[in-house]
């Protein structure tokens, strides 16, 4: 049995230091916006050699509150992808903007620069890209195109801690850069969290604020913000998990290189040149996607999809008014790929026995052609 994920697996790695943070917690007698929280934000903010790193209670509210932070609201939109967790979409209407949604590169599947300038409008305020799979979008691009535009641009890092984009860590090339630690991400709590990071202080001053009901003390509240904290548990946690991602993303780096060495007969990974992929999912293409998925799981081996069905394609969200073909690549995409086993805690051994099943089933495929 190969499971697509095992989070017990992961813990196990740093199972000693965790109990030793969160203990310190329970001791403290302090569980919100205490020195756990400041701690985490000056270390996480160093790590990224930035400014300013806030801490909030998911990575949705950290795309949310980035967008309200930049002056983001009613009657602005802001382009992004489809090829995208709905989080994301959902964060752009939560800050009261318009979500504009545009097609991919068809290499990396992160947001094509040239379908996002063909979008701007009078009415666009910002560009949310999507650092997807681990692997940065073109951000020497997106950068220039929101220079000239005069847009704000947030980095959506939720799958993409640790990668890099000629050198610079994601989420430090736009104005903020959000992020989540859902447990399953590469830097993951073991509950919600997020965080944005950013070398302006006002940006930061204001998502702090916003953070805490608006309050610029205790009882004083300067405007309307919300409930979005991230918690003294999460932040020990955090702090431990921050020392170990080098290495948790240099074995997750190990793992793909043995796919991609071993793999055969279907689209595989690319790394944009220039660029460091840190490998959230090792995401493979091919048209028979759902045999490929029914014979592995007959092996005892887990597998999942990121994503299915496009965020326009969603019942939720069909009065955007995209019609089926607007977006060819994405459509094309959400037919075809599929993500397999690679986290810490996996060793090549695992890895060696879903390449032998991609292939038995690869040939199956064959044989009954």
């Amino acid at each position: 049995m190969i499971p697509f994920n095992d989070l017990k697996a992961v813990h196990a790695l740093v199972a000693d230091e965790i109990h030793v943070a969160t203990r310190r917690v329970i001791d403290s007698g302090w569980y919100i916006l205490g020195p756990e929280v400041e701690a985490f934000e000056a270390e996480f903010a160093a790590w990224h050699q930035v400014a300013h790193a806030v801490g909030v209670a998911s990575g949705t509210d950290a795309i949310e509150l980035a967008l309200r932070a930049g002056g983001v609201g009613p009657g602005d939109e802001v382009i992004t992808v489809s090829h995208t967790a709905v989080p994301t979409v959902c964060a752009i209407e939560r800050a009261g903007a318009q979500p504009v949604l545009v097609d991919i590169d068809p290499a990396t599947y992160t947001i094509s620069p040239q379908a996002a300038e063909a979008a701007i409008t009078p009415r666009t305020k910002a560009i949310i890209p999507v650092h997807l799979y681990g692997q940065p979008a073109d951000m020497t691009a997106l950068a220039d195109l929101a220079q000239r535009h005069n847009l704000l641009l947030i980095e959506d890092c939720a799958q993409a801690h640790g990668a890099r984009h000629d050198g610079r860590l994601v989420g430090t090339i736009g104005h903020m850069g959000a992020f989540s630690f859902y447990p399953t991400k590469n830097l993951g709590a073991y509950g919600d969290g997020g965080a944005v990071i950013t070398n302006d202080a006002q940006f930061a001053a204001r998502l702090k604020l916003l953070r805490n009901y608006g309050q610029s003390k205790r009882y004083v509240n300067v405007e309307r913000g919300v409930n979005s904290r991230l918690d003294e548990m999460q932040a020990a946690i955090l702090r431990v998990k921050l020392a170990h991602l080098d290495e948790h993303n240099g074995l997750r780096r190990e793992l793909a290189a043995v796919y991609n060495q071993h793999l055969e007969g279907m689209i595989l990974p690319i790394q944009r040149a220039g660029t460091e992929h840190v490998y959230h999912l090792y995401v493979v293409r091919h048209p028979q996607r759902d045999h490929i998925m029914d014979t592995l799981a007959g092996q005892g081996i887990g597998t999942l999809i990121h994503y299915p069905i496009a965020v326009h394609q969603q019942e939720a969200y069909a009065d955007l008014g995209y019609r089926e073909g607007s977006l060819p690549v994405t459509e094309q995409i959400v037919r075809e790929i599929v993500s397999l086993p690679l986290y810490p805690g996996l060793n090549k051994g695992h890895i060696e026995a879903v390449v032998q099943a991609v292939h038995n089933s690869l040939e199956l495929i064959t044989n009954d052609t």
